[in-house]
């Protein structure tokens, strides 16, 4: 059975307050007188004390190491009142302190800028799933332009299974997102466009862009006969609506296209024959 004591301690523990009757009610039972001693408070002990033994309990017994083993260099002592320095007292000597630290712990690394990301869009298609070819802007190719580059490639000997489709691809693909290197995020961009079109069957051996846009070009980065961005050879030209209305850009592009034929037979396992076309291509 529970004692008076020991249930009174329970109701304190658990948060109750005991209720102890004041009067006696008439013809009730007179209750038990209960004394006890209270327990004795512990000593004070002082804050610094505390702390020590605290840290005394915290810390591991030392490992034993072999006697081959050099003992651990000895740690740096710690300056006195360094702690308060950088808590707060002597500001300036703190403030020395802790830039020094810094400056030992490593070079300074600034946080990551946000830019306005590059904006260009074009049209992509695979000739035969061979060769890349890149329009600039956000429309296709009219039936006129596609019609224009079946007959400068037919006038060569370089005949299509197909007629090329054309994909749309823009850059950012959301708008209102900034970016931190908006030249490199819009390469890997491209990358990534010209990688997920591979399960259409595409085999990128050849880059042609027809036509010119001052932010594409950066992402390509097409300089000479190689397209850096993709890693393939290249080739840069006028777009197909300067082909179309324009003699001199159709004649200035035959030398191109000559060697278009080489390098599509060349690459297909075709003997290099001179083709139908050996003539240069005329207005229409």
């Amino acid at each position: 059975m529970t004692s008076e004591p020991q249930r009174l301690q329970y109701l304190e523990a658990m948060g109750l307050t005991a209720w102890v009757a004041r009067y006696r009610l008439p013809n009730a039972r007179p209750s038990e007188a209960c004394e006890w001693e209270a327990p004795a408070p512990p000593a004070p002990v002082a804050p610094a004390e505390r702390l020590h033994a605290l840290l005394e309990e915290a810390e591991p017994p030392p490992a034993r190491q072999p006697a081959s083993v050099p003992p651990p260099p000895t740690p740096r002592a710690v300056q006195p009142g360094r702690a308060r320095q950088m808590l707060g007292g002597g500001a300036g000597e703190a403030g020395s302190g802790l830039e020094a630290d810094i400056e030992a712990a490593g070079p300074h690394r600034e946080a990551p800028v946000n830019q306005a990301p590059l904006r260009f869009s074009l049209q992509v298609a695979c000739l035969d799933d061979r060769w890349l070819l890149l329009i600039p802007g956000g429309e296709p190719p009219t039936d006129v332009h596609l019609n224009l580059l079946a007959n400068l490639l037919r006038a060569v000997g370089i005949s299509l299974s197909r007629p090329p489709r054309f994909q749309g691809f823009r850059w950012p693909p959301v708008e209102g997102l900034p970016a931190e290197a908006p030249l490199e995020e819009a390469r890997e961009g491209v990358q990534a466009f010209i990688a997920g079109a591979g399960r259409h069957g595409w085999a990128p051996e050849r880059v042609l862009l027809f036509g010119s846009d001052e932010t594409l070009d950066r992402v390509l980065d097409l300089a000479g006969e190689h397209c850096e961005l993709l890693d393939l050879p290249g080739w840069q030209g006028p777009g197909l609506e300067a082909l179309a209305n324009s003699a001199q850009a159709k004649r200035a592009l035959w030398p191109s296209l000559v060697a278009w034929r080489e390098a599509w037979r060349s690459n297909s396992g075709e003997a290099s024959l001179p083709g139908p076309g050996d003539e240069a291509p005329g207005d229409d």
